[in-house]
């Protein structure tokens, strides 16, 4: 009999996902809705001087002065304020959330590892990528809700400019709920040296987003498609209008076109991020046709939304409402980042 009570003991700690740790991750996820997000979190930096004058900056010996102290203190903001990313629908947060402007893969673990998410359990997916700073884009997900199946990094080359560096563009794919989707996380190049200047770069990005789109289309055509990421540029730019096609009306997009509900927000004055007092909408998550209600998806589009929760905003004129960012003007302000965070909603038939 003790033989018998052990034994369904052990089966019903498999069934809920019982972990050493104490953690469970209950067999199937009820959920009838599923947050994506997207967040920048501003210069994730460790403190080791890893990358000669780039990495000098973030070092205790750079002009940042940047020590264990300031470290830790960024990494559980940051790691609160995803936490933050709660709603009555999506009460544990969100099952996927990619990120931009990490380090490496330390960072990521000291974010998913810190207190305000560590009960979560969170798993991450990240690859070095060759950008001279050192960043990095990663993708956090929620082993309950989201099953990874297969990540590929995808590098940004210039036909013209054989020297170019940036961010590389992660691909992730997974188990949502039932249906099996595809995430890319992009921070595409920036506009420095002016925003028509660059914008050869990001309309370069955006083709190899869409490159990276056609190649799962061709072995899975109505596979839903999520391009998320700061992608430097607003709704209405060449990348995404023109060169991803991204349109802001969903009745005018096929199953495999794309949708960019971010259109009419932006119009609607709120952004999130500002450049001399203007409102820009650069952290966009931009979904396929096949995510639109009646296009063959278990999953559907819901709702958008940029989180730009009361503790992530300044409190003091002249910048009042503004991202709280880590530093301004050389000072440290004990913030979080220059980005709000955006997450988009979808619902399971």
């Amino acid at each position: 009999m003790k033989r018998i009570i052990f034994l369904a003991m052990i089966l019903a700690a498999a069934a809920c996902g019982a972990k050493a740790d104490g953690k469970l991750c209950c067999k199937g996820d009820s959920s009838k809705v599923f947050g994506v997000a997207f967040y920048n979190l501003e210069n994730l930096f460790d403190t080791i001087n890893s990358n000669g004058r780039y990495d000098l900056e973030f070092s205790p010996q750079g002009a940042r002065k940047w020590d264990s102290r300031k470290y830790t203190l960024k990494i559980n903001n940051l790691s609160n304020a995803i936490a933050g990313l709660v709603t009555d629908s999506t009460p544990d947060g969100p099952a996927v959330i990619g990120i931009a402007e990490v380090e490496n893969e330390s960072v990521v673990k000291d974010l998913v590892s810190a207190a305000p998410l560590a009960r979560r359990g969170l798993k991450y997916v990240h690859r070095d990528s060759p950008d001279p700073r050192g960043i990095d884009v990663a993708l956090l997900y929620d082993p309950c809700k989201f099953t990874v199946t297969g990540a590929e990094a995808h590098r940004l080359c210039i036909d013209d400019n054989p020297d170019f560096r940036t961010r590389d563009q992660l691909c992730v794919s997974g188990v949502l709920g039932v249906d099996t989707i595809s995430v890319i996380v992009n921070h595409w190049p920036s506009r420095l040296g002016g925003q028509e200047l660059s914008e050869p770069m990001r309309v370069a990005a955006a083709e190899l987003s869409k490159t990276i789109a056609d190649s799962i289309r061709s072995v899975s055509p109505l596979r839903p498609i999520i391009i998320m990421g700061d992608l430097n540029d607003d709704p209405q730019d060449e990348s995404c209008a023109s060169v991803l096609g991204a349109r802001r009306d969903a009745y005018d997009v096929p199953p495999t076109g794309f949708f960019n509900p971010w259109w009419s927000i932006l119009d609607s004055g709120r952004g999130t991020l500002t450049y001399r007092g203007k409102w820009n909408l650069f952290d966009q998550i931009i979904v396929s046709g096949s995510l639109l209600p009646d296009n063959g998806s278990t999953l559907t589009f819901v709702g958008a939304e940029i989180c730009d929760l009361d503790f992530l905003k300044q409190k003091q004129a002249p910048y009042t409402g503004y991202p709280h960012r880590t530093f301004a003007g050389g000072r440290f302000l004990k913030g979080y980042s220059d980005h709000f965070p955006t997450q988009i909603f979808l619902k399971r038939k």
